[in-house]
């Protein structure tokens, strides 16, 4: 499978989608469409686990990477 960034995946695999639900694509067409389309819902998945990976880290004053925590302290602020 091509290397797409995660917007051009997605926006193939809601064009495969659309082209699904039409209901104007023969059997074969319609399963080797559907077999793009789970590879490329992998795709777009592993790049939103290794996304939120990214994210859950914030970068410390020295440039270390660190896990990002939000404080459950609420004092009624």
């Amino acid at each position: 499978m091509e290397n797409l960034s995660f917007e051009k995946s997605l926006e193939k695999l809601e064009s495969i989608v659309h082209e699904l639900e039409s209901g104007n694509i023969e059997l074969e067409s319609a399963i080797e469409k559907y077999t793009e389309a789970m590879k490329l819902v992998k795709s777009c998945s592993d790049k939103l686990n290794e996304a939120t990976k990214k994210v859950n880290k914030i970068l410390t004053e020295n440039g270390e990477l660190v896990d990002f925590e939000i404080s459950s302290d609420n004092d009624g602020e």
